[in-house]
């Protein structure tokens, strides 16, 4: 058998989400600082003769493993454009929670397509790897190369990778999924409004202090709504609040997964551990971000 190829699929967080608008084609223009965390999915490629996926793991059931799950659709995209395109069966193992604000599905593409990249020895600013990823999704450009970054308009306008230190975070779901469609409906901007506020801070990475204070400057516009939407969130975001030691509650991207920003690392696990003594039902991991 070959030799398989492997890469992890980190959640992606979106610390700030400033909406500016809403465009005349309907898409929202939007300036978000996103991270990625130490946990995520998994994905295996074995070379083979033909595109497959096989799912597993504790999320597996509400991911799909057919045509819709967005594994296969980067992939073809891919092989769609680079004849001779070498491929495989993949085997994704899920462990996000889907639907949940912290691109799980846009990061599982990226992943895929790293992958197909190294097995064909090509290069990551590969043009037709780059529309694959275009093509997938919005997030899944931002999720090719995590780190963290600025993302503008739909996603598409990359900025450069920061040195953001490292952020120790509580990330907590309480399994509910969030239709991004209906948080923005629920937004209600109309095609060709802006939204107004205060615009997104400079970020300033050099500490975690000073990261701190621009972040609390800054908002995710999308939280309003989304608790509309799903009154979990707002649920989950005061549980995470009130732990000892939390320095910043938000919720990431269109909801419901919220996290909690903390000093180090043994703050963040004792909040992990405070909240699920509170909610045993709820998807609650210690990390880190960067």
């Amino acid at each position: 058998m070959s030799q398989p190829f492997v890469t992890k699929a980190p959640a992606k967080i979106n610390l700030t989400l400033h909406v500016l608008g809403r465009r005349a084609d309907g898409y929202h223009e939007l300036e978000s600082l996103v991270a990625f965390a130490g946990i995520g999915d998994d994905l295996r490629l074995v070379p083979g003769p033909e595109l497959t996926l096989d799912v597993s793991g504790p999320t597996a059931a509400l991911a799909g493993s057919g045509a819709d799950n967005l594994v296969l659709k980067a992939a073809r995209l891919l092989a769609e454009r680079v004849e001779g395109l070498k491929v495989g069966a993949f085997h994704l193992v899920k462990r996000l929670p889907v639907a949940a604000g912290i691109g799980g599905g846009s990061s599982d593409a990226a992943a895929a397509l790293r992958l197909m990249a190294e097995l064909n020895g090509l290069p990551l600013s590969h043009p037709a790897l780059r529309e694959a990823a275009r093509l997938t999704g919005a997030d899944v450009s931002v999720c090719l190369e995590p780190r963290a970054r600025m993302m503008r308009g739909i996603g598409e306008e990359l900025g450069p990778a920061l040195n953001m230190p490292p952020l120790c975070a509580v990330l907590v779901n309480p399994r509910v999924p969030v239709e991004t469609p209906a948080v923005f409906r629920a937004l209600g901007l109309q095609p060709g409004q802006a939204l107004g506020g205060s615009p997104h801070p400079v970020v300033e990475a050099a500490s975690f202090g000073a990261l701190l204070r621009d972040l609390r400057s800054a908002r995710n516009d999308l939280e309003p709504p989304a608790r509309q939407v799903q009154p979990l969130v707002g649920e989950a975001l005061a549980e995470v609040a009130r732990t000892p030691g939390c320095r910043l509650a938000r919720m990431s991207g269109s909801g419901a997964t919220v996290f909690g920003l903390h000093d180090d690392h043994v703050s963040a696990a004792q909040a992990a551990e405070i909240i699920r003594g509170r909610r045993p039902d709820w998807w609650v991991e210690a990390t880190s971000l960067a």
